[in-house]
């Protein structure tokens, strides 16, 4: 799609914010989904509307890193998810728990600080290598592939009731609510198509505003009637959440610096090098999604951010920025999908309007009513623009597949590699430490392609007296081919001739261009 703004572009005022308000819609619900998933695994209580302003917060760190060239926002990561559980197991103090948060995000974004040093001194032709188009390609597309089982769970629950999942039949049961969901999920979507698709200006660049607005109506709708004894199964939105909201964000570093760090059956030193092992791992993990969300939105805005800024300041303000966020929020932050996705379709990749985001997801975190509101919006309404979010992340993969010659059977392997494991859902748990499905096919891709493009190197080597010896035939061939020589020799001066008559007309012809250029 052809950019409406480009990475340096200011839209005006009332637009910006409009923009900006759709990029917070686009990443809030996975943003905050992060701490839920966490308090309610371990018993915490981490706050959502810090870990919506450690979200802002990192991204402003990384915009500053990044020279403000790189149009991403950066929200809490799921690939952490384990980790962060990790730092309350063992009977460990809330104080050290959160404590352990802080700790385990430092230890990640120490990871990212040494692989930006090592880019610095040997640049990145080795990453090129060793992840090519042919596996950067369909992890990208895996990226977007692995959240559409989040995103179908969305569509059919209402966040009052929850999706039932029949696992003989491999398919979800449909009831009254489920079914509601569905319909406010394919109103939101199909709002969101219409106004990208047929809207004119600035209907066209705020799809998923409109959308998650038309949902939220109709589910508002169905919640109406389900007041009425007997209809409860039509309820859709969660008011009762407006009763206990959060007026000031409860930082996770003010707990974790409050004292009493107590931990059953183990010291501290030892509570240290569990967070170090849950947490360096997944770090590593994610420097590979932070690899293909770079080389996604480098193909989106059609600059190359692993040049310019450069991997090296990517990384720094990714790892930093993740540090950040979690001293506020307890979530180490990572490039969001979400976020591509929208510059994607909405054709606004105005770096400004991130800067805007960052600060008002700062700003939304003080505003209990407003952050409320915002949580209160459906999981089947979010499950309506995420269907479109993620198809956009995972097209993007395959338009990058559609560069890489699929006849040749090296990249063939190699894809398929990438794609089969990932879409299997092959992910591996050693202890504390799980490689995700997506962190299985990158490893198998990076090796089969390593595995193949040495074998193909061997067998060119091997190739070479082959190749001298060819050599040696057409030297002793050389005189018979004397006259032939002679004429490609005069053919040779003919055209010299030629193209010195020509040369002043061509010249002139230039100039005509050069004429006509200053005119227009």
């Amino acid at each position: 799609m052809k950019l409406i703004y480009g990475v340096k572009d200011r839209p005006a005022p009332g637009r910006l914010i409009l923009f900006a308000l759709q990029q917070l819609l686009a990443i809030l619900a996975a943003t905050i989904t992060v701490p839920i998933v966490v308090n309610s695994t371990t018993g915490s209580d981490l706050s959502i509307s810090a870990a919506l302003f450690g979200a802002g917060a990192g991204t402003l760190i990384y915009q500053l890193f990044t020279k403000f060239k790189s149009p991403v926002f950066l929200g809490s990561s799921f690939a952490f998810i384990g980790s962060m559980c990790a730092a309350f197991a063992g009977g460990v103090s809330a104080s050290l728990g959160y404590l352990g948060l802080l700790i385990g995000a430092v230890f990640a974004g120490l990871v990212y600080v040494v692989i930006a040093v090592i880019v610095k001194f040997a640049g990145v032709k080795w990453i090129d290598k060793i992840m090519p188009a042919a596996v950067i390609g369909p992890t990208v597309a895996l990226i977007g592939l692995s959240l559409s089982g989040s995103a179908i769970q969305n569509v059919l629950t209402s966040g009052v009731f929850d999706a039932v999942y029949d696992s003989g039949t491999s398919s979800y049961v449909m009831g009254v609510n489920s079914g509601l969901c569905l319909v406010c999920a394919l109103v939101t979507l199909a709002v969101t198509v219409i106004c990208s698709v047929y809207g004119k200006k600035m209907l066209k660049m705020i799809p998923f505003i409109i959308g998650i607005l038309a949902g939220y109506a109709v589910a508002a709708i169905f919640t109406a009637f389900s007041y009425i004894p007997g209809a409860e199964a039509m309820r859709i939105i969660d008011f009762t959440i407006f009763q206990s909201m959060e007026w000031v964000p409860d930082f996770t570093f003010i707990e974790a610096f409050s004292g009493g760090y107590t931990a059953e059956g183990s010291s501290i030193g030892a509570y240290i090098g569990t967070i170090a092992v849950a947490y360096i791992p997944v770090a590593f993990v994610v420097f590979a999604e932070h690899l293909a969300d770079h080389k996604n939105i480098s193909s989106i805005i059609e600059t190359d951010l692993l040049t310019d800024p450069g991997l090296s300041r990517t990384l720094l303000g990714d790892g930093v920025g993740s540090m950040v966020g979690a001293f506020f929020g307890g979530c180490p932050n990572t490039t969001y999908g979400e976020s591509i996705g929208c510059v994607a379709i909405s054709g606004n990749a105005s770096v400004i309007t991130i800067f805007v985001t960052s600060l008002m997801a700062i700003v939304c975190a003080f505003i209990a009513p407003f952050i409320t509101f915002l949580a209160s919006i459906p999981s089947c309404v979010m499950g309506g623009v995420c269907i479109a979010l993620y198809g956009f992340i995972a097209v993007s993969g395959l338009k990058m597949i559609q560069k890489v010659d699929l006849e040749d059977n090296a990249n063939l392997f190699t894809v398929a590699a990438v794609l089969i494991p990932g879409v299997g859902g092959m992910a591996l748990s050693f202890g504390k430490v799980t490689l995700t499905a997506i962190a299985c096919a990158l490893i198998l891709g990076i090796l089969t392609n390593l595995l193949v493009r040495v074998g193909r190197k061997n067998r060119t080597e091997g190739a070479a007296p082959e190749t001298e010896a060819a050599e040696n035939v057409v030297a002793d061939a050389a005189p018979a081919g004397e006259g032939a020589s002679e004429d490609a020799s005069a053919s040779g001066k003919e055209a010299d001739a030629a193209e010195k008559q020509t040369a002043p007309d061509a010249e002139s012809g230039a100039a005509g261009e050069g004429n006509d250029g200053k005119i227009s």
